[in-house]
This record gives structure tokens, C-alpha cells and sequence, in this order.
């Protein structure tokens, strides 16, 4: 693995369900990078713990919610200035009974947490990134979207699996569309971190990812050494992302790093 010295940042970045987890620690790195930085989140205590720590600004609300949303966006554009990153990290997990015995809007309301909320936070912030010709966007992804259906795949759900494929592919998507506006768009996996969500469905003695991968990654994409490598699947344990960045010319020509279908 190839080292490199932490890279120093600047700017306004903006982090949902940055009230505990794999949010608060992107967070905190994102702070003790130079960066101002805001979370969102539906519990106040939480938020407000944490936007104190990293002497920021902590959002309350639903990020499924327009309204919510649009209000985010405003508030820190006001107190702490343009948006230069926006981490799309809040999610929740998927129903674990069989389909047919779950309630269909609670299944829905999954997609409408992790497939609506980062497409409402992307519409409101990208009308400014656009305007300024820069801007960077990293999406939360999860090797649920392509494993094959068993183990902690099948256990986490079918709504869980299906909205982080359908979140994956409107990351390359609007990669594809902001890459000529100055805007670059990530989808990382934090891999399999110990949280709230993974504790209930996965034993003890799980694989578990190291917590500051994820931190260190985001941290990485948001220096903009990595631009080239926006719309790729990143992972923060199996990439090494300084190896990706010396070859990020072979990965775009060869396809690499992408969920295809391959014959």
C-alpha cells in the first residue's frame, strides 16, 4: 500500500445521519481536515452532539422530506457558506422477515430513505456546485447491491439490497451527467462496519471493516486527487486508494471498478 501524508482541506461539506456512526466519524475527519461541516439527522441530541464536537452546524429533520431538505441546504449555505461536498451517508436497514410478510410501506419507506433522500439532497445542492463550475458529491453504497443473495445479503433484506443497486446506478448515472460541469460524484462501500443497523444481523465474529476506513476514504475523494475515478464502485477496505489513483487512466479505459454484466 502506497502512503501518502493526510491531505489538508477547505470548504463547506455537508454530511446526512452524521449524528452517529459511520456519519459522525466522516464527519469528524472531514473537520480535523480544515473542512466546516454540517450534519444532519433526525435525533436532535445526537446531531447536536456531534455538530458541537466538530464546531459545526447540526440539522434536524427527514432526509426523505423535500422540505427538510431544501431547508438543509439554505441554513448552511447562510451560516457556513457554499456546499463544496455533500456525503450522502444516512440509510436504514431493510425489513428482515420474508417479503410476504412484511408491510409494503414500510419496505418502500427503505428506498424512500436511501434512494429518494440522496437524490432530494443532490437536487438541492447541485444548483449551486453548477453555478460555481465545482463541487463533489460522495454517495453511500453497500456490496449488498451486487453480492450474491446469501448470508448478511439475504439477511438484511430485499428492500435494503434492491435501494442500494438502484443508489448505485443513479451514481454513475449523474457521474456521467456532472463530469463536464466540474462536479464530481462518488459511490464508495464503507464495507461491513460495526453500527446499529449491521449489530442485529451480523454475528460477533463478522468480518468487521475497521471504522476509519470509511473517514479516510471520504478525507481522500474530497482533496480531488481522485476525480478521475468519479462513478466508480470504491471500496474502503479492498481498494487500496492510492493505488487506484496512480492508474486511474487503465481503470476508466478498461471498465474497472464498475458493477457490469458481463457474457
Amino acid at each position: 500500500m502506497q502512503s501518502h501524508e493526510p491531505d489538508a482541506l477547505t470548504g463547506v461539506a455537508l454530511v446526512t445521519g452524521g449524528g452517529r456512526g459511520i456519519g459522525a466519524s466522516i464527519a469528524r475527519g472531514l473537520a480535523s481536515a480544515g473542512m466546516r461541516v454540517a450534519v444532519t439527522g433526525r435525533t436532535a441530541e445526537t446531531v447536536a452532539s456531534v455538530a458541537s464536537e466538530v464546531g459545526g452546524v447540526g440539522l434536524v429533520g427527514d432526509v426523505s422530506h423535500r422540505e427538510d431538505v431544501s431547508r438543509w441546504i439554505a441554513t448552511v449555505e447562510a451560516e457556513l457558506g457554499p456546499i463544496d461536498l455533500l456525503v450522502n451517508n444516512a440509510g436504514i436497514a431493510g425489513e428482515q422477515p420474508p417479503l410476504w410478510e412484511t408491510d409494503p410501506d414500510e419496505w418502500w419507506h427503505v428506498l424512500e430513505v436511501n434512494v429518494r433522500g440522496p437524490m432530494l439532497c443532490c437536487h438541492a445542492a447541485l444548483p449551486g456546485m453548477v453555478q460555481r463550475g465545482a463541487g463533489r458529491i460522495v454517495n453511500l453504497g453497500s456490496g449488498a447491491s451486487y453480492l450474491p443473495p446469501s448470508g448478511g445479503s439475504t439477511r438484511i433484506g430485499t428492500s435494503y439490497s434492491s435501494s442500494k443497486a438502484a443508489l448505485g446506478r443513479f451514481t454513475e448515472m449523474l457521474a456521467f451527467t456532472c463530469a463536464p460541469l466540474g462536479i464530481a460524484v462518488f459511490l464508495i462501500s464503507p464495507g461491513l462496519v460495526r453500527s446499529d443497523m449491521t449489530r442485529s444481523v451480523f454475528p460477533d465474529d463478522a468480518p468487521w471493516t475497521p471504522p476509519e476506513l470509511a473517514p479516510r476514504l471520504v478525507r481522500v475523494l474530497a482533496s480531488g486527487r481522485a476525480d478521475a475515478l468519479a462513478g466508480r464502485y470504491l471500496h474502503a477496505e479492498h481498494d487500496d486508494i492510492e493505488e487506484l489513483i496512480a492508474r486511474a487512466e487503465l481503470v476508466v479505459r478498461d471498465d474497472l471498478n464498475a458493477i457490469r454484466l458481463r457474457r
